[in-house]
């Protein structure tokens, strides 16, 4: 990705130097026969805000008879975050509620001390092709809440907060920013946005937040010395003012908030402050007791060894 200079005011000087703490570009990784590129965590950042994990979805189009297959595999200690731009996505959970995702809804669920989850293609959409795009996320929860009793949310688009800003549209998914709150309960400061800029369109990225990053879904952005195009995520440090303008019509998702309160460990699909809880989920699911998900109970995702 190539590097030009920046004529904006705020990106001026010694200003321009500092303000990008990393770049981060997506890297390939399959999921069960499905190809995500995976942005977070990486060896530049492990996590954003409470953001400790990142992956994008296609776009990918599904031909008539598959679909995407992720079975039943468990989680502890964080919170999953599915957003469509396209397609849909059925979610069935081992609390017994199964949830069709479409674009522009929020599909919040909680796992705290254990839960076990489920995505795939309806057999409605497998029989006619689809197509699949989007992100999923993990909130690392903070560590006096990563044992909550598990549970699941969900969110209808025209639920969650749209607003102008300077010609471009924003969709506040999570937490506060650009004076909008998402309906959505979380469990620490955070801010998750989905922003459709025309081309020539500048947006600021408020420093109202501790960490924040903004990844490029499609199109291209300039940002200080940085021309970020589609798969890239800039990394801001800490107070600095930073402002994105699109060079082409560019869809960025914008997303940080206070850092955690202590590290993480992530093995598979887990995440702790305490290696030994870690430990303790992989025994756990090699023996059959995390419980079952209702209406998907034929398969399992093993435990990697």
């Amino acid at each position: 990705m190539s590097v030009r200079p920046c004529t904006d005011p705020a990106c001026s000087g010694d200003s321009a130097a500092h303000a990008i703490a990393a770049v981060i570009d997506a890297r390939p990784r399959d999921i069960g026969g499905f190809a995500v590129r995976r942005l977070l965590p990486s060896m530049a950042k492990r996590a954003v805000g409470p953001f400790a994990f990142l992956d994008h979805m296609g776009p990918a189009e599904l031909p008539p008879g598959s679909g995407l297959d992720v079975p039943p595999h468990p989680h502890i200690g964080l919170a999953t975050v599915t957003y469509l731009f396209d397609g849909e996505i059925l979610h069935r959970d081992s609390l017994g509620f199964q949830q069709t995702i479409r674009p522009g809804e929020i599909n919040w669920m909680t796992a705290g001390r254990g839960i076990v989850h489920s995505e795939r293609t309806s057999p409605e959409l497998r029989r006619t092709g689809s197509r699949v795009h989007g992100l999923q996320l993990w909130v690392a929860l903070p560590s006096a809440q990563e044992e909550v009793e598990p549970a699941f949310h969900h969110h209808d688009a025209d639920a969650l907060p749209v607003l102008d800003h300077a010609g471009a549209r924003l969709r506040v998914l999570l937490g506060s920013a650009y004076g909008a709150t998402s309906p959505v309960a979380v469990f620490s400061p955070m801010f998750y946005v989905d922003a459709d800029l025309p081309s020539g369109c500048e947006v600021p990225i408020a420093s109202d937040h501790q960490e924040r990053a903004a990844y490029v879904v499609e199109g291209t952005v300039e940002c200080c010395e940085q021309v970020a195009g589609a798969g890239r995520m800039l990394v801001f440090t800490q107070g600095a003012d930073v402002l994105l303008r699109a060079t082409s019509r560019s869809r960025v998702v914008l997303l940080g908030g206070a850092p955690l309160d202590g590290p993480r460990h992530i093995y598979w699909n887990f995440v702790s402050s305490s290696k030994e809880r870690i430990e303790r989920a992989k025994q756990d699911w090699k023996n059959n007791r995390f419980p079952l998900v209702p209406g998907d109970e034929l398969e399992r995702v093993p435990l990697p060894e």
